[in-house]
């Protein structure tokens, strides 16, 4: 008898007939409140679970008492509870790595646009009013020999000081939780506090896991750190700052501006106040989102989830 798979995350058809042939697979292109029900039901009997972007609680995994693996077309885990897996044994795959360079350009895409007021002076061309040559108050700020600070240089952090020391002869400073050798060698990174980091960057960018330990750690104190110049870029995670903070620092103009991917809600609410204000740019969550990307995620994804079901050791395993 074929091993059981549930399925919910849209997937490209060649991987969903490669599952397909191996497995006995439930398939939901997304959870929504009409098919919860039956995507809770099929757990019931899932050997394999793959997918993304919808939290993963214990309960539900109570009712899964033959999983072996789950795999997330994702390189963060915090959908799940990965003490949880541990005590019951089940693998959890992720997929860091492939996205690693997509993401940075999304989150230095973020930090030009922000300092040059991008978004906002298209949207001034768009609406017809630009009639002559623009004022200094509507000038943005240079970035090239600027200071970034990174918090978080991993895989993606790296590759963002890469971006800014190679092609804009920023200073890079970073705080992690360990050195980070090889970004001092080849970046001339230099390792600071974070208190120092928020004083002395230009650009200040977050990317950190979301954990208990990491959970609102950028609050009022924090903003209130930087400098008044500084522009705050997120490309981690919503939940690890506190949001009504940074609301507060942008519209009393602690801070510059912000850059962000990432929301402590998602999709944004409409009515959210960061949506009114001009010194925001805000994407929807698009770091790792290109067609290359993303298909190189859902095969790693499905790599890892047939290796585990076929009792091998799967590529990457978060635990």
């Amino acid at each position: 008898m074929k091993q059981h798979v549930v399925v919910y995350k849209n997937l490209p058809d060649a991987l969903l007939a490669r599952l397909r042939h191996e497995f006995d697979v439930t398939y939901f292109e997304a959870i929504t409140d009409a098919n919860r029900a039956q995507f809770l039901h099929a757990l019931t009997g899932a050997h394999g679970l793959l997918g993304a972007s919808l939290p993963i609680s214990n309960a539900m995994l109570d009712s899964a008492p033959e999983l072996k693996i789950a795999s997330t077309i994702s390189v963060g885990i915090d959908n799940f509870d990965l003490d949880y897996f541990r005590q019951r044994g089940i693998m959890l795959a992720h997929t860091p790595g492939v996205l690693n360079e997509a993401t940075a350009d999304a989150i230095f895409s973020l930090i030009l646009t922000s300092a040059r007021r991008i978004v906002e002076l298209a949207e001034y061309v768009k609406a017809g009013k630009w009639t002559r040559s623009i004022e200094e108050s509507m000038y943005g700020i240079n970035v090239h020999g600027k200071t970034i600070g990174m918090l978080g240089m991993g895989r993606i952090g790296s590759a963002v000081a890469r971006r800014a020391h190679h092609g804009f002869g920023m200073r890079v400073i970073y705080h992690n939780t360990r050195p980070n050798p090889e970004a001092e060698r080849e970046l001339n990174a230099a390792f600071v506090s974070r208190d120092d980091l928020l004083a002395q960057a230009d650009f200040v960018c977050l990317m950190l896991p979301l954990t208990a330990q990491t959970e609102r750690l950028i609050g009022a104190r924090e903003f209130a750190l930087m400098k008044p110049s500084a522009i705050f870029i997120n490309g981690s995670r919503g939940r690890i700052v506190d949001e009504a903070a940074l609301i507060q620092a942008l519209q009393n103009k602690t801070i510059y501006g912000a850059g962000l991917d990432v929301f402590e809600k998602e999709p944004l609410p409409v009515d959210s106040p960061l949506l009114q204000l001009s010194n925001v740019v805000a994407l929807p969550h698009i770091g790792s989102a290109t067609h290359e990307t993303r298909l190189a995620m859902a095969t790693l994804a499905v790599d890892n989830l047939v290796a585990g079901l076929r009792g091998e050791t799967p590529r990457h395993l978060a635990n």
